[in-house]
C-alpha cells in the first residue's frame, strides 16, 4: 500500500466557513472538547489547528503554512478578529475557541479517565515544569512525557529517536510548542509517524501550565482584550501585534468590506446544481447557480466521492452565480487533500461572481492550477 493510500480523506460533513482564506469549524468550546475526547476514545486521527490573527496573516503569503490548516482535521478560530470578521461577512462562528481555553477545559474536567499529554518543545525547562505541575495533583490531564528539542531545523527535530521517544510514552494528545510555522511544519512532516490520536500546536499552553507566563483574566478574554495582557506578560509581542494590526487594516479595506457589501447585496434565488463526472485519470466537477449553507449536500457528496478516488480534478465554475463562505471552505478542504496526495487541481473557468467571491474571501489560491506536495 502506497503512502497516499494510507491517508484518510477529509470529512466533508464538517460545518466549515472560510474566513480570510482559511476554513474554520463552526463549533463552540464544548463541542470542540467533545470531538477531541471522541477522537481519543476511538484512537482516530485528529490534527487540530488553532489559527489566531497572526496565524491568519502569515497564511495569506505563506502557502505551506496555509496548507497545514487546509489539511487539518479540526480548525478552530483562536481570535476575536476572526470571529468578528466572520460575522461581518454573514457567516457567524458560534464563539472564539482558543487553544489555551480548550486545553484548560481538559485539565479542569472531573470524572472519567485522565487524558495523557506529551509536550514537544517550549522554552528551556518549561516543558519539564509543566509536566511536573500537571502531575502534582489529580487533574483531567496527566503528563506522559516531554521533549525539549532545542532550536534546530524541522529535519533535526524529526529524527527516529525523537519520534520513538514520543511514541514510547503512549500519549493521547501531543502538544507542540515550536513557534506556529515550525510547529505546523513539524506536525505535517511527522503526522503519519505519530501514534497519538490528537496532535496540535499550542505554543502558549506550555508556558501557561508551567506558570512562566500568566493568562489574562476571564473578563479580559471575554471582551477580546487578551492581547493587551499578553503584551504585559511578553513585551516583545507588541511588534508582532503591530504588524498584524497593519495587515488586518489592509485586508479589511481591500477584501473584507467589499465582500461584506457584495454578500449583503446578493439576492439568493434560482436553482443550484452540482455535476460530478468520475474519470479514469481526472474527474470533473461543475457547479451551477448559488451555492451556500442551505444547499451544500450534493457538493459534500461529490467531494466525498472524489476524495476516495484519489484522482486529479477539473472544476468548472463558469456557471456559478455566487459562493458563500461554507461552499468555499469545502472547496479549500478538497484543495488541501489534492495537495496531500499529490493529485492535480485545475479550474476550467470561473464566472466573475465566482472570482469575486473567492478573492474577497482571500481564497484566490483555489483558482490556481498548481498543486504541490510539501515536504518540510
Amino acid at each position: 500500500m502506497s503512502g497516499s493510500d494510507r491517508l484518510q480523506p477529509p470529512d466533508f460533513s464538517r460545518d466549515v466557513r472560510c474566513v480570510l482564506g482559511l476554513p474554520f469549524d463552526a463549533l463552540t468550546v464544548s463541542q470542540a472538547e467533545a470531538l477531541i475526547r471522541r477522537a481519543i476514545a476511538a484512537r482516530s486521527r485528529c490534527f487540530v489547528s488553532t489559527p489566531n490573527l497572526n496565524f491568519v496573516v502569515a497564511c495569506l503569503s505563506d502557502e505551506q503554512f496555509r496548507t497545514s490548516v487546509l489539511q487539518s482535521d479540526l480548525s478552530l478560530a483562536d481570535g476575536w478578529p476572526i470571529v468578528s470578521i466572520a460575522r461581518a461577512i454573514g457567516t457567524a462562528l458560534p464563539q472564539r475557541v482558543a487553544g489555551s481555553t480548550l486545553f484548560e477545559r481538559l485539565v479542569e474536567s472531573k470524572g472519567g479517565p485522565a487524558i495523557s499529554v506529551y509536550f514537544f518543545g517550549g522554552p528551556e525547562g518549561a516543558a519539564r515544569v509543566a509536566c511536573e505541575r500537571l502531575n502534582s495533583r489529580p487533574r483531567g490531564v496527566v503528563c506522559a512525557g516531554f521533549d525539549m528539542p532545542g532550536f534546530g531545523s524541522v529535519e533535526e527535530m524529526s529524527s527516529a529517536s525523537c519520534i520513538d521517544r514520543l511514541n514510547s510514552a503512549r500519549p493521547d494528545f501531543v502538544v507542540v510548542a515550536l513557534g506556529a510555522r515550525k510547529g505546523q511544519a513539524w506536525i505535517q512532516r511527522n503526522l503519519e509517524r505519530i501514534e497519538a490520536p490528537v496532535v496540535s500546536h499550542l505554543g502558549a499552553v506550555v508556558n501557561f501550565i508551567a506558570g512562566s507566563v500568566s493568562r489574562a483574566p476571564r473578563w479580559l478574554q471575554k471582551i477580546g482584550l487578551e492581547w493587551l495582557w499578553r503584551i504585559k506578560e511578553e513585551p516583545g509581542l507588541w511588534r508582532r501585534y503591530a504588524g498584524d494590526g497593519r495587515a488586518l487594516v489592509s485586508v479589511l479595506t481591500t477584501r473584507v468590506i467589499p465582500l461584506a457589501l457584495r454578500q449583503a447585496s446578493t439576492r439568493w434565488g434560482g436553482t443550484s446544481d452540482v455535476s460530478y463526472t468520475p474519470g479514469t485519470q481526472r474527474s470533473t466537477l461543475a457547479l451551477h447557480g448559488f451555492l451556500g449553507r442551505g444547499n451544500l449536500q450534493p457538493l459534500r457528496a461529490a467531494l466525498t466521492d472524489h476524495a476516495s478516488a484519489r484522482l486529479a480534478i477539473a472544476i468548472d465554475l463558469r456557471a456559478v452565480a455566487w459562493l458563500d463562505a461554507s461552499a468555499i471552505a469545502l472547496l479549500s478542504l478538497l484543495y488541501g487533500w489534492q495537495q496531500k496526495i499529490g493529485a492535480g487541481w485545475e479550474v476550467l473557468g470561473a464566472s466573475r461572481a465566482a472570482q469575486l467571491a473567492l478573492r474577497g474571501a482571500c481564497a484566490g489560491y483555489l483558482l490556481s492550477p498548481r498543486v504541490s506536495r510539501f515536504d518540510a
